[in-house]
């Protein structure tokens, strides 16, 4: 009959009625009969589906509520899959036909129960022949003994689910058998209802009540839509076992637990079963319910609370991040007003080097009328380009608003999994790696423990929920584990922990509202975590310590009320390309002797500093931005290490960097600018190390299962990348650019001693450097110090400096202000506002070799009590005919001599330059972008760690992290 004789929606009413075999040869008839059954998907399909005692809805228990993408494949799926365990045709792979032959052979029904042929289940089966069906009327079966299955047969439940309870023991010694719609409960003398050593056994729409499902090598096994309430499956070295679709409750311990490294042995069902796991791989043919997370409730969103946000926005999935608050907008406004009036770089003819001109931004000079301009510029000594020029182009050129964040942009992007595949290997092998046991779309709540794996084991979880559990997963002893696009929350303890050499994949999982953190790796685990979604943690996001290693890369860490990574007791991960943000604590923080690779992250708005390294903590900090925080960027706390390098250090609300005493890092190489407070400041001031643990971490459980808590008796030997860097004695702060920060570029207030080398601290709100304190030698060598809104150096009474081959240039003060100890040697010290150099009170100075020149005062000014050495100075003349003013108590403590004046006579007069050195500072190689650390090593060598530590204080003005504690 041709289709188009009746409606189609009477001829859907027609097709409801047929049956699955009717409707398989409708639907070869024709073209226009296999698209009418097709349209049937919503109506008949569905009903078969849901109709089948052997299956549940295609997406339980996860998402009931959620359309399958066609009911009519999803039944197809059911079906196929309950026909696997037939399957066995490893006695006939010679002849197909005589195995179809057999395939066809009629299959005997026996029932079981009240009225029917058998009574009992033992009697039916000592009757049943090789796969026959079992059917069981609603009733309770209850044997005293152990069943032991010697034939494959299929046993099913009459009625829905429920209606047939089995109290058994089963021990299968058959190659195959399957369980359909019955409820499993355990046999007074054991808890085990149903063990295979051998054979595959495949369950379907079953509930297990208290009792435990095991299986071992080279048994398998396949679980579907099965229902396990306080019970557990336990897999011993088992080839490959799947379990789909199930739903695990009140667990008094794991509710599955895969132990032994896989068997080499596999049987009959192996074979089907990988078939099967590849053909519905998350990778391959994703749930968009599962992968489009940002639709869920829960999967990625941003915390409720209303958090301070920028204009900073560096890949990732935007739906994150909260709408433009006032700081976007503020940050936008300065971006362009500093554009429009920032000093400028003009290229000169090739071959010559690139001169800086200034304006009242960043120098705060102002002239009075166009005959001052026209007496400056006979004045004018120009320094040109001296070595650190490209870091001031850069400043000016790159800036964080436009081009400079624009590449950030594209170098930091947060990368999606597929990428992540494509470009490393070894992840790759691991996500498609199918051996041990596979869990797919389970769900596990309310009970102790979700999945255990151990002695070598090898687990793959996909798509699975777990919730409210004590732990979702827990791995150790050398076992591997690969989990792909779960969800895990609201666990009492962390929600994964890997443990004693651990490893495998954590890829686009989300993880979030654990009660502790929601990585925990320790003690040797190796883990792979890519592109995961971690936040709204009450502890830590990912921890690693006792060991722990792991690559960390590519994921949103966001929102825990802890660090977003915390590395500690000898820690070692790394950690690349990661979003870390809106945290209520620290970024990234590494203490007690943790270690490991900090690179090319965007650490942004967190509520302490970006990173954060005390206590031995010892890490390489590379090429990170650090951003918008409301602390510091950067914190090295008491004794902490580290080499800090490359950074981009901006907007954040505190300080760029700061560094307490006792502490030994390396600064290097960063770019520190538009932070709210000083670009680096170093304090006198000592954490509390109770302050800090109690607030970062100092309950977590760090010495579970009896783990000892010494933990320098399991500590790995160095690392390649600590033993090829460059060893320092004394905190050294070089090759950095620190500019436009709030207040003083470089604030020291030390005991200690420290070697500032070769930065460029331009244009700050305060003093470019100020040493208010500093009992042991602070030495400030071959810095460009320029247009900071007061003076260039600023040296306090009883503090001790050696000032070395720096620049200091068109500052809006003095260039130098001294009232304490030291020598300044070398320096180039021209077109400050105020004096060139200035000895107060009891300033005690070695003055030599300097080239001085102010244009509105004098060259150098000695005032009070001032004693020292000045001689040797060439003092260029400035436009108020000023020279050197001596105003001292006590000449005979005071010595000036063999110091040169050039004065300006006509307007003819050759224009003064510096040559013979020309302007400084010089640095050795210095080209765009070159590192200094040969020339700071030089210096870094000649000084010595000097441990005398001070009582007291930091000022009130001091970190807003210190604040906080």
């Amino acid at each position: 009959m041709e289709i188009s004789g009746l409606p189609v929606e009477l001829w859907r009413l027609i097709l409801s009625y047929l049956r699955l075999p009717d409707l398989g040869r409708c639907s070869l008839v024709c073209r226009a009969w296999y698209e009418l059954i097709l349209s049937l998907d919503n109506t008949r399909w569905r009903q078969l589906c849901l109709g089948c005692i052997e299956c549940r809805h295609p997406n339980w228990p996860n998402q009931p509520d959620v359309e399958p993408q066609s009911w009519r494949e999803a039944f197809k799926q059911h079906y196929v899959a309950s026909k696997t365990w037939t399957k066995n045709a490893q006695d006939f792979e010679s002849s197909n036909c005589f195995y179809l032959f057999r395939r066809k052979k009629d299959r005997h029904v026996l029932r079981v129960g009240q009225g029917c042929e058998f009574d009992t289940l033992r009697a039916a089966l000592a009757s049943a022949g090789v796969y026959d069906r079992i059917v069981l009327l609603p009733g309770v079966y209850e044997e005293q003994s152990e069943i032991i299955l010697k034939v494959p047969v299929e046993i099913v439940g009459q009625g829905t689910l429920g209606d047939v309870a089995l109290l058994v023991s089963i021990d299968q010694h058959c190659p195959t058998t399957r369980l359909c719609n019955v409820v499993f409960m355990p046999a007074w003398f054991t808890p085990v209802v149903y063990k295979t050593t051998s054979g595959h056994v495949q369950f379907d729409n079953c509930n297990f009540e208290n009792g435990q499902l095991q299986i071992h090598a080279p048994g398998t096994c396949q679980v579907k839509f099965c229902t396990f309430n306080q019970s557990s499956v336990h897999f011993h070295s088992v080839a490959l076992g799947v379990l789909e679709n199930c739903e695990f409750t009140g667990s008094e311990n794991a509710s599955v637990t895969i132990e032994g490294i896989p068997s080499s042995e596999r049987n009959w069902a192996c074979k089907h079963l990988t078939t099967l796991a590849k053909s519905h791989c998350v990778l391959q043919a994703s749930d968009p319910a599962l992968c489009n997370v940002s639709k869920r409730g829960g999967w990625g969103g941003p915390p409720a609370r209303n958090i301070r946000t920028c204009k900073i926005v560096v890949g990732g999935d935007q739906s994150n991040l909260h709408p433009a608050s006032k700081t976007q907008l503020v940050l936008e406004k300065a971006g362009e007003k500093e554009a429009e009036v920032n000093g400028r770089f003009y290229p000169a003819k090739e071959g010559e080097a690139m001169t800086l001109e200034t304006d009242s931004s960043d120098s705060e000079l102002s002239t009075s009328s166009e005959n001052e301009d026209d007496d400056r510029s006979m004045y004018k000594l120009s320094y040109r380009a001296h070595g650190l020029s490209h870091m001031l182009a850069q400043v000016i050129h790159s800036r964080p608003q436009t081009s400079g964040l624009t590449t950030l942009q594209r170098d930091l992007e947060l990368k999606t999994l597929q990428q992540e595949l494509q470009r490393d290997k070894e992840a790759q092998s691991l996500a498609s790696s199918l051996q041990g046991c596979l869990i797919r779309k389970c769900l596990f709540r309310d009970g102790k423990g979700g999945v255990f794996v151990c002695s070598q084991g090898r687990a793959k979880l996909e798509g699975s929920i777990f919730r409210e559990l004590t732990y979702a997963v827990r791995c150790i002893q050398n076992s591997k584990i690969i989990m792909l696009k779960n969800d895990i929350h609201h666990c009492k303890a962390s929600g994964i922990f890997l443990r004693l050499a651990a490893g495998g994949l954590i890829a686009d999982n989300n993880i979030h509202s654990n009660c502790e953190a929601g990585v925990d790796i320790r003690k040797g685990a190796n883990p792979l975590i890519l592109c995961n979604k971690i936040h709204s943690g009450l502890r830590s996001g990912i921890v690693v310590l006792g060991n722990g290693k792991g690559i960390i890369r590519s994921n949103q860490i966001y929102g825990n009320k802890e660090a977003g990574i915390y590395i500690l007791y000898n820690g070692n991960p790394i950690v690349s390309g990661n979003h870390i943000f809106q945290g209520l604590a620290a970024g990234i923080a590494v203490n007690e002797n943790g270690r490991g690779q900090i690179i090319e992250n965007v650490i942004r708005e967190n509520q302490w500093g970006g990173a954060d390294i005390r206590r031995g903590g010892d890490p390489v900090l590379r090429s990170n931005l650090i951003c918008c925080g409301y602390s510091d960027g950067v914190v090295v706390g008491e004794r902490g290490k580290g080499l800090i390098e490359g950074n981009t250090i901006y907007g954040n609300k505190g300080c760029g960097v700061w560094i307490m005493s006792s502490s030994l890092p390396h600064i290097t190489n960063n770019r520190i600018g538009h932070n709210s407070i000083y670009g680096v400041a170093v304090f006198c001031r000592k954490d509390d190390a109770n302050d800090y643990l109690a607030n970062q971490g100092g309950n977590e459980n760090f010495n579970d299962e009896g783990e000892a808590a010494s933990w320098e008796n399991d500590l790995d030997s160095e690392d390649e990348r600590f033993t090829s860097r460059r060893p320092i004695s004394v905190a050294l702060v070089e090759s950095n650019s620190i500019n436009h920060n709030g207040a003083a570029g470089l604030y020291v207030k030390s005991s200690e001693a420290l070697n500032i080398i070769a930065n460029a601290i331009h244009a700050n709100h305060d003093s470019g450097v100020a040493v208010l304190q500093s009992s042991q030698l602070t030495r400030i060598a071959n810095n460009s110090i320029s247009c900071n809104s007061l003076g260039g150096v600023l040296v306090e009474s009883e503090a001790r400096v050696e000032l070395r081959g720096n620049g200091i240039y068109d500052n809006s003060s003095h260039g130098i202000t001294s009232k304490g100890d030291g020598v300044i040697v070398e320096n180039d010290i021209v077109g400050n506002r105020g004096c060139g150099l200035q000895l107060l009170q009891t300033a005690d100075m070695k003055v030599t070799k300097n080239r001085i020149q102010s244009f509105w005062d004098y060259g150098i000014v000695m005032l009070d009590q001032t004693k020292g050495l000045v001689q040797e100075n060439l003092i260029f003349q400035g436009r108020s005919k000023k020279t050197i003013l001596q105003q001292v108590s006590n000449a005979e403590d005071c010595i000036v001599q063999n110091n040169k004046l050039l004065t300006f006579k006509s307007k003819s007069d050759v224009a003064w330059t510096l040559e013979n050195p020309p302007a400084r500072p010089h640095i050795e190689g210095s080209t765009r972008g070159t590192s200094t650390s040969t020339n700071s090593q030089k210096v870094t060598t000649m000084s010595t760690r000097i441990a005398a530590r001070m009582d007291g204080g930091c000022r009130n003005n001091g970190s807003i992290f210190c604040t906080i504690l």
